[in-house]
């Protein structure tokens, strides 16, 4: 029903944080199955994906990849973001309702500091779920996954989604890309 899509560079911690937190989907029948686009990782990040079964590629081709996928919708994350709550149950009732593009919440608990809330937000840091059949229209060439989500209209799911920047161990995620 959901494929999830994330790129990586060097994110083994993060990639393990966030698939940690899609168990719960996969478990339930909502999570189909989940692919990790690599940019020249050298980490274990590789490993972690293979133990979680996912599929990790280190050549591709956006547009492939999206007609590949095997849900009817998809959702892009940052290595490291975690939908909270009742995510599954609320995805669940939103594909099956809705054709519209979605975001999650903000984290109410994690906020941005002071100076990067006055900027814009990354593409993915509240993920991105859009259908197959709409991103495949959509992509071109080389896009990235963010190129895709950038600069559209979408519906404010009421999960919250604590963003890959929150600190894991003690460095902050994004400092670790």
């Amino acid at each position: 029903m959901l494929t999830i899509i994330m790129e990586t560079r060097d994110n083994e911690a993060e990639l393990a944080q966030t698939l940690s937190a899609l168990v719960a989907g996969a478990v339930e029948g909502l999570v189909s199955d989940v692919i990790i686009l690599d940019h020249g990782s050298s980490d274990g990040s590789p490993h972690v994906a293979d133990a979680a079964g996912c599929r990790f590629c280190v050549e591709w081709d956006l547009g492939d990849i999206v007609r590949s996928a095997r849900g009817e919708w998809l959702m892009f994350l940052e290595p490291g973001a975690r939908p909270t709550g009742r995510w599954v149950d609320e995805l669940l009732e939103y594909v099956s309702t809705s054709k519209d593009p979605a975001r999650f919440s903000p984290s109410r608990i994690h906020k941005r500091p002071l100076l990067k809330r006055l900027s814009r937000r990354a593409p993915l840091e509240a993920g991105f779920l859009m259908r197959k059949r709409d991103a495949v229209a959509v992509v071109r060439g080389n896009m990235r996954l963010s190129d895709i989500a950038n600069g559209r209209a979408v519906r404010k799911l009421a999960t919250e989604l604590v963003p890959a920047w929150v600190t894991i161990g003690n460095r902050p995620a994004t400092e670790r890309a």
